[in-house]
């Protein structure tokens, strides 16, 4: 794709930025940021992956990939404002995610030890475990403030606060995994996922892209429902005071 035709693509954003200004959403200023943004960190990431790819050096790729889960931690935490030691403990599923994933990907050579397919597949990992943990946090701030009676009535009695909050965690979970369960059923008829959409562009045959979508999609699968599981184990007790007492959301 020629420079030419990447400026030709500022025409969606033009697009978008005037359904804003005629329907008075207030987004322009969030969708003129988004686009500067998305622009500088795909092109610095572009320049960096081309160096890395070029010295073949699979050490370079730790720095890279404790960034991106740095980065993913902190834009999930976000989620959970008022929880301390939050992104701590979101970093700790995403990485034990991304660890189990790779151990399973390259212990079975399923794919190349090269930077071209570790960065690329921890890319996408350690980004759908950041969605699937923010999607978790939300719901537990919102089922935890509408079950607020009834874990307080649990705790009273004498439950535990893992015991309190169990439903809450269930009831998550679940709803974290709702998105990519629904994405297995319509993937290839609904939509082209975008792995498979790139590899055909670029000339790669349709089965063997066909092959690493599958494999992607039931990685992130697998990444989606131990991220969940693995945060609901390590936040429960944060919706907690010292005092056992359930913690007001939003507040330290």
């Amino acid at each position: 794709m020629s420079l030419t035709a990447v400026a030709f693509t500022l025409l969606f954003v033009a697009i978008t930025v005037f359904v804003s200004m005629r329907q008075k959403l207030g987004l322009e200023r969030d969708i003129v940021i988004g686009t500067i943004r998305a622009t500088v960190q795909l092109l610095a990431v572009g320049l960096v992956l081309q160096a890395v790819f070029r010295t073949h050096h699979l050490l370079l790729l730790v720095p890279i990939i404790v960034v991106m889960i740095a980065i993913a931690s902190w834009h999930a935490a976000r989620r959970g404002k008022g929880l301390r030691g939050i992104a701590l403990r979101i970093g700790i599923a995403i990485a034990s995610t991304e660890a189990m994933i790779m151990l399973l990907l390259l212990g079975l050579h399923i794919i190349k030890s090269t930077p071209q397919y570790i960065i690329s597949i921890s890319g996408m990992t350690i980004g759908n475990a950041m969605v699937i943990a923010g999607l978790f946090l939300n719901q537990m701030r919102r089922d935890i403030e509408s079950s607020r009676g009834e874990i307080e009535t649990l705790l009273s009695l004498g439950a535990s606060a893992r015991q309190a909050i169990q439903l809450s965690i269930k009831r998550s979970v679940k709803a974290s995994l709702i998105p990519t369960i629904d994405g297995m059923k319509t993937v290839g008829i609904v939509q082209l996922p975008g792995m498979m959409t790139g590899m055909i562009i670029a000339g790669a045959d349709p089965l063997q892209a066909v092959r690493y979508q599958i494999l992607i999609v039931f990685a992130f699968t697998s990444s989606a429902a131990v991220t969940s599981i693995i945060l609901s184990l390590l936040t429960y007790k944060l919706w907690f005071t010292q005092a056992m007492q359930l913690r007001q959301l939003g507040k330290e």
